[in-house]
């Protein structure tokens, strides 16, 4: 999909009414899927990866940056916005579409993780989750039916349960109680969707995503998966992955899982994002992805390019004149040179940090439409294949 620089001024609702996924291709040879998801801020083409925009921005870009990338939908967080400025206050601003003038699909997580990892003094219980603010350390509770308030007033396309990110390593029984307890909160998170989406005022309607959890026990997210498929949700995500686990046994627990998972319904990999991990995934059947890594690396001075990362800051790029990757359109490639990047690092500009998040975020775009072309033709495991014997991570 290429939409122009000026797509804000496109009426979205006229694009795409409702929430509908098409199944486009499959590969014969591995599990990888291309597809269309239909959102009311218009059409995703999965496999699709998501740039993080956590506070309503994805750092160092614009939204007419995004644009000009053709990502096709970002992420924002609950938590976050929750905080700082208020859901409140982004409801009276139009939601974040309006708030943040992007009028493309948004999908906001629930924020649970952020709970987990950043709240302060966390107490779980049935209820929900009582923590206290890593900006003031003041009190709160997140609730199921408080997290689709806050997503609903946000107004996202899509928005996730609200879930316990099951932390590694922990035993099997800890695990098989967190995951009882996400399915809990996931039927009650669709009630209360149910009934804020009944209510009869003019919000766009929105999609909500169950988490599968069961750390890295095969039984248990078995038992997740199929007890959220019979939800008849309109997407789902596995969660609890990448937070400390062996890189076997993450692939092991999304083969095991995704198969388990609607076939007629996108799949949804969450925080995971390094180009190989990408490829492996989308060959077991995942659809959407999201993560900082290739943000957070641009600001830490990494560029990736289809041979592995590159390390901007190293003395050996000081009169390199070549670009970050050779064939690359994008503006940073274009434009300016290794020697020059490294030259804005060195001296601590702002410019180096907007020019590596760019490229790294076209390097990403064009990774999924390049697997989505080869899904398409039916040569994806030829392409795997290509990819894996160039890329060192």
């Amino acid at each position: 999909m290429s939409l122009s620089p000026n797509s804000p001024t496109e009426d979205p609702v006229e694009r795409a009414p409702a929430f509908r996924f098409e199944l486009i291709a499959t590969d014969p040879h591995t599990g990888a899927r291309a597809g269309l998801l239909h959102t009311p801020h218009g059409p995703i083409e999965t496999p699709i990866f998501m740039p993080v925009g956590t506070q309503a921005t994805v750092k160092t870009l614009s939204q007419q940056d995004l644009y000009r990338l053709d990502a096709q939908i970002i992420l924002g967080n609950a938590y976050h916005l929750y905080l700082r400025p208020g859901h409140e206050l982004v409801e009276r601003a139009g939601g974040l579409h309006a708030f943040m003038n992007w009028q493309r699909p948004i999908l906001t997580d629930s924020g649970g993780f952020q709970v987990f990892s950043l709240g302060q003094l966390n107490k779980i219980q049935e209820e929900g989750v009582r923590f206290q603010s890593h900006l003031d350390g003041s009190y709160h509770l997140f609730t199921p039916e408080k997290v689709m308030e806050i997503e609903h007033r946000l107004g996202a396309d899509i928005i996730m349960a609200f879930d316990e990110c099951t932390p590694y390593p922990c035993t099997p029984e800890y695990a098989r109680d967190s995951m009882e307890m996400t399915l809990r909160w996931a039927a009650r998170c669709l009630e209360r969707h149910r009934e804020l989406s009944q209510q009869g005022d003019e919000r766009l309607p929105q999609a909500l995503f169950g988490i599968v959890q069961g750390s890295i026990y095969p039984a248990l997210r078995a038992r997740s998966a199929t007890a959220l498929a019979a939800l008849d949700l309109p997407g789902y995500a596995i969660g609890g992955l990448a937070v400390g686990e062996p890189r076997k046994a993450m692939f092991e627990v999304v083969r095991g899982t995704a198969p388990l998972l609607p076939a007629q319904k996108p799949r949804y990999l969450m925080g995971v994002g390094l180009p190989h991990d990408l490829v492996e995934a989308v060959a077991a059947g995942i659809d959407m992805f999201d993560c900082v890594v290739p943000t957070r690396n641009a600001r830490n001075g990494t560029a990736f390019t289809r041979t592995g990362r590159l390390r901007l800051k190293n003395a050996r790029h000081a009169e390199d004149p070549s670009p970050l990757e050779a064939g690359c359109d994008c503006k940073t490639c274009t434009h300016y040179s290794r020697a020059y990047l490294r030259h804005l690092f060195q001296t601590n500009e702002l410019l180096g940090l907007h020019l590596a998040t760019f490229h790294n975020v076209f390097f990403f775009q064009q990774l999924m439409r390049d697997m989505r072309a080869a899904i398409i033709e039916g040569r994806f495991a030829t392409w795997q294949a290509e990819f894996s014997a160039l890329y060192r991570d």
